[in-house]
C-alpha cells in the first residue's frame, strides 16, 4: 500500500488531533471553515462554516478511520453528518445548502467588485459542495452502512446526475432553491464579468465529477450503472473536445457559452495543477472503462507529458500552482497555501499506479 509507511500514520493522526481540538465548534457542532493555528477566529474571516468544508472533514475523518481504526474519528464523521442533516440538508427540494453561520443559519456572502455587488443568497447550492459531499458520503458509506446515510448518497448522486450536469455535458455552477440554475448570459458584459465566479465551464470539476460519481456507483455496488457511465462519458468527451490544448496538451481553466454560440470560448487559458491531476485520473479511468476507445489513452500520455513538462519541479519537488507554459511567473509562486494541498495530485497519482498495474 502507498500509505503504509508510520510517518503517515503519524501526519494523519496530527490532522485529526488539529481537527477534533481546533476546528470543531463545541458549542454549535460543524466545523468552521478557518481557524489559526491555534484554533482561534481570524478576525477579518469570521465564524462562519460551509457545507463543503464540513464535507471535506467527513470524508478526512472516515478516511483516517479506515487507518487508524481509531472509533472517535467515525463518530466525530458521524455526528458532522448529523449536523449537516439538521442545518444544511433541504427536505423539500433536495440537495445542501452551503453558507452557514456559526450556529447553523444560513449566512449571505456580500462581494464588491468592479463597482458592482453581486451575491451568493444564502438559500442557493452549487455544485462544489455537492460534488464534494457526494465524495465524502462514498467514503463514509464505505465504513458505515447507515440507512439514512445511503438515502442521501444516493440522493447525492441522482442530483448531481441528472440535475447538476446539464445537457450539454458540463457542470452548472450555481442553482437557486428549486433546482433553476443561475445564469448571466443575458446579461450585460459588465454584469456577466462581474459574476463569472458562478457561471461559466470548469472543466476541472468536470473531470473530477465523473471520477467521482463512478467511484459512488463503485461503493453503492452499481459499478456499470449505464445511466451513470454515459452521462460520465459525455462530460469528460466535452471537455476533451472544448477544454483541451491540443498543442502543448493540458486542459485550461475556464470557458463561457455566450448567447447564441453553440461552442464555449476560453475565458481563462490557465492550467491550474489540480485540474492536471483531476484529468490525467480521469482519462486513464475513461479508457479502463472504454477500452476499445485508444483516444483516452493517448491523451492520458499527453496529459501527462504535458504534467511532467510544465507542472512538476523536478529541481525542488513538488508542483507549480499552474503550468509555466501559460503562466511562467508561477515559478516564484508559493508551492503551498490555504488553497493548494497535494489531495488532487497525491490521489491521482496513486489512482494512476493502480491502474496501470491492474491485468
Amino acid at each position: 500500500e502507498f500509505l503504509n509507511d508510520e510517518k503517515y500514520s503519524k501526519i494523519a493522526k496530527h490532522g485529526f488531533e488539529f481537527l477534533k481540538r481546533k476546528m470543531w465548534d463545541s458549542t454549535y457542532g460543524g466545523f468552521y471553515f478557518y481557524r489559526d493555528q491555534k484554533g482561534n477566529e481570524i478576525p477579518q474571516i469570521g465564524n462562519h462554516k460551509t457545507t463543503y468544508s464540513n464535507a471535506f472533514a467527513i470524508y478526512s475523518l472516515a478516511s483516517y478511520f479506515k487507518i487508524s481504526q481509531d472509533s472517535s474519528a467515525l463518530e466525530l464523521a458521524i455526528k458532522t453528518f448529523s449536523w449537516l442533516e439538521k442545518y444544511a440538508h433541504d427536505p423539500i427540494n433536495k440537495g445542501y445548502f452551503d453558507l452557514l453561520n456559526q450556529d447553523g443559519s444560513h449566512q449571505k456572502l456580500n462581494i464588491e467588485k468592479k463597482g458592482l455587488q453581486y451575491f451568493v443568497k444564502p438559500n442557493w447550492k452549487d455544485q462544489n459542495s455537492s460534488i464534494h459531499l457526494l465524495e465524502a458520503f462514498t467514503e463514509l458509506y464505505s465504513v458505515w452502512k447507515n440507512d439514512l446515510l445511503k438515502i442521501r448518497f444516493e440522493e447525492m448522486l441522482s442530483l448531481i446526475r441528472d440535475t447538476i450536469v446539464n445537457q450539454t455535458g458540463y457542470l452548472t455552477l450555481y442553482f437557486k432553491e428549486d433546482w433553476k440554475p443561475i445564469s448571466f448570459r443575458d446579461s450585460s458584459q459588465e454584469v456577466r464579468e462581474a459574476n463569472s465566479f458562478l457561471d461559466h465551464v470548469s472543466f476541472g470539476h468536470d473531470v473530477e465529477t465523473a471520477f467521482l460519481m463512478l467511484e459512488a456507483e463503485h461503493i453503492l455496488g452499481n459499478k456499470n450503472n449505464s445511466k451513470t457511465l454515459s452521462v460520465v462519458k459525455k462530460m469528460v468527451d466535452h471537455a476533451i473536445k472544448f477544454g483541451w490544448d491540443n498543442i502543448n496538451g493540458g486542459f485550461y481553466y475556464e470557458g463561457y457559452y455566450f448567447k447564441n454560440e453553440l461552442e464555449p470560448k476560453i475565458i481563462n487559458r490557465s492550467k491550474v495543477w489540480w485540474v492536471q491531476a483531476e484529468g490525467l485520473n480521469a482519462l486513464l479511468l475513461m479508457y479502463k472503462m472504454f477500452p476499445d476507445e485508444k483516444k483516452y489513452y493517448d491523451l492520458f500520455l499527453k496529459e501527462w507529458e504535458y504534467i511532467d513538462k510544465f507542472i512538476i519541479d523536478h529541481e525542488n519537488g513538488d508542483w507549480y500552482a499552474e503550468g509555466l507554459d501559460i503562466s511562467p511567473d508561477y515559478i516564484n509562486f508559493p508551492k503551498a497555501y490555504d488553497w493548494k494541498v497535494n489531495y488532487h495530485n497525491t490521489r491521482a497519482l496513486i489512482n494512476c499506479i493502480k491502474m496501470l498495474i491492474e491485468k
